[in-house]
């Protein structure tokens, strides 16, 4: 897998673009974790989503949710998948920044309820959320 995800400060939180190719195609879970560390083979050193309030695993969309629920990311028949998300949870600075964290890629679907995960199965693609330089 590669990809490329984007998260931009808007009005209204984070606005998150993700790109991702070479997936099965289908819905996998789309997580932020807690550790910006992608060196175990299985991702596993990028510890679980990110928490930061100690909630419920939820929807996106939900009120309760770890901050770093994404939901799902659907790659077609091609294994290319695409999404935009605005998240209102998310942020550069404070208890819910991302910056320094990881965005993992799971095999499968998440439920979007099971706990504490949502049964997206083992961690496929792993990358490290870091700031760009602009002059």
């Amino acid at each position: 897998m590669t990809g490329l995800v984007v998260f931009i400060r808007v009005s209204d939180g984070i606005h998150v673009t993700a790109d991702v190719v070479n997936l099965s195609p289908g819905k996998h879970g789309f997580h932020i974790h807690e550790y910006g560390d992608c060196s175990a083979p299985d991702s596993s050193s990028a510890g679980g989503h990110f928490n930061p309030e100690k909630k419920f695993h939820g929807a996106p969309t939900e009120m309760v949710r770890h901050a770093g629920d994404l939901g799902n990311i659907t790659a077609d028949s091609n294994g290319k998948a695409h999404l935009e998300w605005t998240d209102k949870l998310l942020s550069f600075q404070g208890p819910h920044s991302i910056i320094g964290r990881a965005v993992i890629v799971h095999t499968g679907e998440g439920d979007l309820k099971s706990q504490p995960t949502g049964n997206a199965g083992s961690r496929v693609a792993c990358g490290v959320i870091g700031m760009e330089q602009r002059d």
